[in-house]
């Protein structure tokens, strides 16, 4: 996603072109939200009149349906999915390795209250779309569009040094992709916070420098159709073992642990020895996992402390990611039940592998290292369903070469 990145950055600084202090503080974030997600405003925001823009009209219309398909083919039947297979889930989830995906966040654990976002990307900031350049605005969403093109399409990000490709621009960061998923997942932005995490994990907010090795992240709170406010971290970090050592990102996730936990088209990271302390951090802190095979290695988790549900049809690593073949996997999931839906790098429905792992009541770390008791029932094979026959779906647009 070098490319597509780079073209969003240039357009995010055409967007944060001419800013005006005056009018920026009558734009709401969720208006800056449903401007970029091509949704109309508030009646009252000053974003109204751009929205006049041929640019931004074509904008709405083509988010509107790739959202629209995206739902249909993937969001809505995660969502039932987990509806049927998730008997209880925790107040948090973690999702490591995400870049800003909260779309899949969201689909999967719908009913958390607290979110937590983690991968290298900057978060930057938002831009303020109070006062654009003339004839700016068409081209400038035109190009947010085509940097979203393949998670829309294939449930990834598609990337290759992200972090550096948006450090050379003006505007940068996750920030405005996070608005833009919010908005279109049905969410209303309430508050936005900078905040900062210090060696031992306390939080920071704003100007407050908590020290050298500070994790910089955004606190967004926002709400769904129901009212009750909830809360998105994102956090730029390194999750190798020197960075999950350095940092307090851990301790932080520890506070608000144990929780759910979710990894999809991780790179294979986690099955290299330069992550093992997030991947022994997230064994020790998740009640479930859900997973495909980038994630953690079956071998690393404990046949007493996990029960193991397989969804999908496990077919091996994609030729980008040689080697990583698992054969317990593969054994695992001749006893998988099918799955509506595609996820990860073999994005396709038919070609899509899915691990739910639960862990056995009364197998809890203690942050004494001691096994805690637990009041969940133990966890209950899922119902299989009978599905339809695979949607077609349009192959990628060239290779692969470097994936997440």
């Amino acid at each position: 996603m070098l490319r597509s990145l780079r073209i969003a950055a240039a357009a995010l600084a055409l967007l944060a072109a001419a800013v005006s202090s005056a009018h920026a503080a009558d734009v709401t974030f969720d208006d800056t939200a449903r401007f970029l997600a091509g949704m109309q405003p508030s009646a009252d925001s000053p974003l109204v009149p751009l929205t006049k823009d041929p640019g931004w009209q074509r904008h709405a219309k083509f988010f509107d349906g790739a959202f629209a398909q995206l739902e249909q083919r993937q969001l809505s039947k995660i969502r039932n999915w987990a509806d049927v297979n998730l008997a209880a889930p925790r107040p948090t989830m973690f999702y490591l390795f995400s870049g800003p995906d909260f779309l899949y966040a969201n689909a999967f654990y719908s009913k958390a209250s607290t979110y937590v976002l983690g991968a290298l990307e900057p978060v930057g900031a938002a831009p303020d779309l109070t006062r654009l350049p003339r004839g700016s605005v068409g081209a400038a969403l035109y190009n947010v569009e085509r940097s979203l093109g393949s998670i829309l399409s294939f449930s990834f990000f598609i990337t290759k040094q992200m972090k550096v490709d948006l450090h050379a621009n003006q505007v940068n960061g996750t920030l405005p992709i996070l608005y833009v998923f919010l908005a279109r997942s049905g969410k209303t932005i309430r508050n936005v916070e900078m905040v900062a995490l210090d060696d031992k994990g306390g939080v920071h907010v704003g100007d407050d420098n908590p020290g050298r090795n500070a994790t910089r992240g955004v606190r967004i709170i926002f709400a769904g159709p129901d009212g009750e406010a909830r809360t998105l971290y994102y956090f730029s970090t390194d999750l190798s073992n020197s960075g999950a050592r350095a940092t307090g990102f851990l301790k932080f996730c520890e506070t608000l642990g144990p929780g759910n936990s979710l990894l999809k088209s991780a790179s294979y990271l986690l099955h290299s020895g330069n992550f093992t302390v997030v991947r022994d951090w997230l064994l020790a802190n998740s009640a479930t996992m859900i997973q495909d095979d980038s994630g953690i290695p079956l071998a690393n988790y404990s046949a007493r402390q996990w029960r193991f549900f397989p969804f999908g049809r496990y077919l091996g690593p994609i030729d980008e990611f040689p080697g990583r073949h698992q054969a317990r996997y593969a054994e695992l999931f001749t006893r998988a039940q099918p799955i509506d839906f595609g996820v990860g790098y073999r994005w396709r429905m038919h070609e899509s592998n899915l691990l739910l792992a639960v862990r056995v009541p009364g197998t809890e770390t203690a942050p004494g290292g001691e096994a805690t008791s637990s009041a969940e029932p133990a966890p209950k094979p899922p119902r299989p369903k009978r599905l339809r026959p695979p949607e077609p779906i349009p192959p990628p647009p060239g290779r692969f070469y470097w994936l997440r």
